[in-house]
C-alpha cells in the first residue's frame, strides 16, 4: 500500500472504531491551545500504577516474583497498548562487513567497520531491508572493549566529531569514549524503519506485513528501531574486539525514546543513556505538561507507537473515550524494566533549548517512581527520600549518580553532550573498569611486540577480510601463518612459488594466511579478530619476527629487540593454542637475512629463545638456517633474491624439512585436496583456483 500518513492514520482509527481524536496541545505558548506549564494543573492523574504490585493486588516482595510475574505483566501491557509486538515471523538478519579502515579519533587510532545486516526478504521480495551499522573500536586495545550503540538518522559513516559534542570545543562523545578505552557503534534508523507514517508499509514493519497496513497491536517505529539495535547487538556478540557483556545504547529526543525502549525489552544491554526523551520515553504520560499523549496519537507521530495507542487520544469511539489516565502503564514502569542494569536519565535546560515541552520534572518523577524495582533487585536508585508525588528535580548540574539508576540535568540544550563525561565515569565505576591508560605506543611511539595492533593501510584491511573468508572456506588441515616470507609461497601474485606450493603440499589441505610486512603485533591482531576461529587445523606452521627485528634495528638496544620479539612470538603461540588446542604447532626459527649483517647475531639470540618455547610435542621447533647460510651468517648463493626473501630453491629446502613432519602427523598426502583457493594481493585483484598437484 502506498498511502499517505493521513490515510494510514485514518485506517487505524477505523480498525479501532475511533470516530474522533482529541488534538494535542501546541508548543507555541501564544497559541489558543498551548500546552500547560502550570504546575498546579500538571497532575490530573496523580497516582501511578504501583511498580511492585501485581494486577491481582499481590505485593511483589522477591526478585523471583519480579522476573516471573510482575515484569511479564508490565511487558505485556507495553506491547499491547503502547509500543506494539514484534511479530513471531520476523525474518533473520545476516551481517556482513563491507569495509574495514583505519581512522583517528582525536589523538587515538581506531578501526572503523562498515556493516550491512541483510534481512531475509524471501517471503516478500518486493521489499528489501538492509540495516546499516558502523562499529568503531580503539586500534590497540589489549582486550575486548565496552561499546555504546547510538541511534542516528541517515547512512553516513562515523563522523570525526561524533554526536553530542560538548560546548566550548570540548571533545565529542565519541572522542571521549575512545580516549577512555570504549568503542561505539552507529545504527542508521532509516535503514530499519522510516520515521513517518508513509513508511509503515515499508521497512521492517512493511516487510513482515508484506506491504500491507498494520494491525492495532503491531509494532511501531520505536519498537522497530529497538529491534534493529538488538540485531546489531547480535553482531557485536561475534566481534572479537567488543566486550559483548558491556554494550550500552544511547539516544537523544525520539532516539532517547528508542534507547529506553531498547534497554527495557532486551536485557542483554548492560547500560543506557536516555537523553531528552519526553513523551513516549521517560516522561510520565499522565502528566499534563508540554507534550501529551494526544500529540503522539495524531498523524504526525502515531507511527512511533502501536496502533492501539490511538485509543488513549480518542474523544469519540465505539468504546467511548479514553485518556492518559486509562493507560495500564506509564514511563516509570518502562524505566523499571531496565532494572537492575545501569540506567542514566539525562536532560538539558529550557533556557538553552531543551524545551519545557519535554517535561523534565515529569521525567524526574518517573525516575524516582522506578526506584523500588531497582532496590528490589539489589541495585541503588537515585537515593532521594521523597516519593514521586513530592519529588522535585535537583538544580541543573547536580547529578544523582551514586546508584545504578542515575539522573543528571546539565545546563546545555537539546543534547546529551555535556553529560557524557559524567556518564562515562559513572559507567566505569559500576562496571568496575579502569579507564584506558597510556600504552607504551603513546609514550615511545612503539607498540610492544606482544600487544595486538592492526595494520592501518587499506590494502591490509582488505586482505584481512579476504583471509576471514578464506578461514571459513574449504577444509584446512595445515595452517601457515606469518609475514611476507610465508605469504609469497601460497599467493596468486607469485605464480612460480604457488606452483611449488602445490607440488609440495597438495593433498594435505594446506592454506596460507601470511601477510606481507606484518610484525608479531599485526599477526596477533589478525588471529584475535577471526582468522583462526573455527578452522581447527591439525598442524600450524608459524614463521614470524623478522619484521620486528628490522623495525627495531636502529631504535632499540639488541637485548630489548631480542626480548620484545620473543615475547611477541610467545603471545602468538598462546593465541594459537587457545584457538586451535588440538593442533601441533611447528615453530620456525627466524630465517637469516643479509640486508643488515648486524642483525645476524640478534636473530640467533631470538632463535635460541624460541627453541626453549617448544615442548617437542604440541610445539615443535624447526630451524633450517644452517642450510641457508654459512657459519659466519652469510647466505649461500641463490638462497635470498633480495637478502631477505627466499628464492624458489630456498622454499624447496623449507618444504623438504616440513614434509616428513606432515607425513608423521597427517599421513601421506591424499589424491584430492580440499583447501580453500589461494589469495593474493587485493590491489591486484588476483584470485585463483587451488593449485593442482604437479602444477
Amino acid at each position: 500500500m502506498n498511502w499517505t500518513a493521513e490515510q494510514d492514520h485514518q485506517n487505524m482509527m477505523e480498525q479501532l472504531g475511533i470516530r474522533a481524536l482529541r488534538p494535542g496541545p501546541s508548543g507555541d505558548e501564544n497559541a489558543p491551545n498551548h500546552a500547560n506549564y502550570d504546575e498546579s494543573k500538571a497532575n490530573p492523574f496523580p497516582n501511578l500504577p504501583d511498580v511492585l504490585t501485581l494486577k491481582n493486588g499481590t505485593k511483589v516482595t522477591t526478585a523471583e516474583m519480579w522476573w516471573n510475574q510482575r515484569r511479564p505483566e508490565i511487558v505485556e501491557d507495553f506491547e499491547r497498548e503502547m509500543y506494539g509486538r514484534i511479530p513471531e515471523n520476523v525474518p533473520r538478519v545476516t551481517w556482513a562487513v563491507s569495509s574495514i579502515s583505519a581512522a583517528a579519533s582525536g589523538s587515538h587510532q581506531v578501526i572503523e567497520k562498515q556493516l550491512t545486516g541483510h534481512v531475509d526478504n524471501s517471503s516478500y521480495p518486493l521489499l528489501s531491508v538492509n540495516i546499516q551499522m558502523t562499529v568503531v573500536t580503539p586500534a590497540n586495545a589489549p582486550a575486548p572493549v565496552p561499546v555504546m550503540m547510538m541511534f542516528k538518522r541517515g547512512g553516513a559513516a562515523a563522523q570525526p566529531a561524533g554526536p553530542g559534542a560538548a560546548a566550548g570545543g570540548a571533545p565529542s562523545a565519541t572522542e571521549q569514549l575512545i580516549a577512555d578505552g570504549w568503542g561505539y557503534a552507529y545504527v542508521d534508523t532509516t535503514s530499519i524503519q522510516e520515521d513517518n507514517g508513509v513508511g509503515l508499509t515499508k521497512g521492517i514493519i512493511g516487510l513482515v506485513n508484506k506491504g500491507q497496513p498494520r494491525r492495532p497491536e503491531d509494532w511501531g517505529a520505536l519498537r522497530a528501531w529497538a529491534w534493529g539495535a538488538s540485531r546489531g547487538l547480535d553482531y557485536l556478540e561475534t566481534d572479537k574486539a567488543v566486550d559483548a557483556n558491556r554494550v550500552g545504547v544511547e539516544g537523544v529526543s525520539r532516539y532517547g525514546k528508542a534507547a529506553l525502549v531498547t534497554m527495557a525489552f532486551d536485557t542483554r544491554f548492560a547500560l543506557v543513556l536516555v537523553a531528552s526523551s519526553g513523551e513516549g520515553g521517560a516522561k510520565l504520560s499522565r502528566r499534563n505538561w508540554g507534550e501529551e499523549v494526544e500529540n503522539l496519537t495524531g498523524s504526525g507521530e502515531y507511527h512511533w507507537m502501536a496502533g492501539s495507542f490511538l485509543k488513549y487520544g480518542a474523544a469519540e469511539a465505539t468504546f467511548g473515550s479514553k485518556n492518559a489516565g486509562d493507560l495500564p502503564v506509564d514511563a516509570h514502569e518502562l524505566i523499571a524494566l531496565c532494572a537492575p542494569r545501569l540506567t542514566f536519565i539525562s536532560y538539558g535546560v529550557p533556557e538553552k533549548g531543551d524545551a519545557k515541552w519535554l517535561d523534565q520534572q515529569g521525567s524526574y518523577m518517573a525516575t524516582v517512581a522506578a526506584g523500588p524495582a531497582f532496590r528490589l533487585l539489589g541495585a541503588r536508585d537515585l537515593g532521594v527520600s521523597e516519593d514521586y508525588h513530592s519529588a522535585k528535580m535537583p538544580r541543573a548540574n547536580v547529578g544523582l549518580l551514586d546508584g545504578e539508576l542515575a539522573w543528571r540535568q546539565h545546563d546545555g540544550g537539546h543534547t546529551d553532550g555535556p553529560n557524557w563525561k559524567y556518564f562515562i565515569a559513572w559507567a566505569d565505576r559500576f562496571l568496575n573498569r579502569t579507564p584506558a591508560a597510556p600504552t607504551e605506543f603513546h609514550e615511545t611511539g612503539r607498540i610492544p611486540a606482544d600487544e595486538a595492533a592492526p595494520r592501518t593501510d587499506e590494502n591490509s584491511q582488505k586482505a584481512h577480510i579476504e583471509l576471514l573468508e578464506k578461514a571459513k572456506s574449504g577444509r584446512i588441515d595445515v595452517y601457515f601463518e606469518g609475514d611476507s616470507i610465508v605469504r609469497r609461497w601460497g599467493a596468486t601474485d607469485y605464480p612460480e612459488l604457488l606452483a611449488n606450493w602445490g607440488q609440495n603440499f597438495f593433498g594435505w589441505n594446506a592454506a596460507d594466511f601470511g601477510w606481507g610486512a606484518d610484525q608479531t603485533q599485526n599477526i596477533l591482531w589478525r588471529l584475535e579478530h577471526g582468522e583462526l576461529d573455527g578452522v581447527n587445523p591439525k598442524v600450524i606452521v608459524l614463521l614470524a619476527g623478522t619484521n620486528n627485528v628490522g623495525a627495531s634495528a636502529k631504535s632499540s638496544r639488541d637485548e630489548d629487540t631480542v626480548a620484545d620479539t620473543t615475547r611477541g612470538i610467545e603471545a602468538i603461540l598462546r593465541v594459537m593454542r587457545s584457538k586451535a588446542p588440538e593442533a601441533t604447532i611447528i615453530l620456525m626459527g627466524i630465517f637469516p637475512r643479509n640486508d643488515e649483517m648486524a642483525l645476524v647475531a640478534t636473530i640467533d639470540k631470538i632463535n635460541s629463545n624460541l627453541s626453549q618455547l617448544a615442548d617437542g610435542k604440541r610445539i615443535r621447533y624447526l630451524n633450517i638456517n644452517e642450510k641457508l647460510r654459512d657459519g659466519n651468517g652469510r647466505l649461500h648463493e641463490g638462497m635470498m633474491n633480495d637478502q631477505l626473501h627466499p628464492t624458489l630453491k630456498a622454499y624447496q629446502i623449507w618444504a623438504d624439512a616440513l614434509k616428513p613432519i606432515f607425513t608423521e602427523l597427517l599421513g601421506p598426502p591424499a589424491t584430492e585436496d580440499h583447501a580453500p583457493p589461494p589469495t593474493g594481493d587485493p590491489k591486484s585483484g588476483s584470485r585463483a583456483a587451488a593449485p593442482q598437484k604437479g602444477s
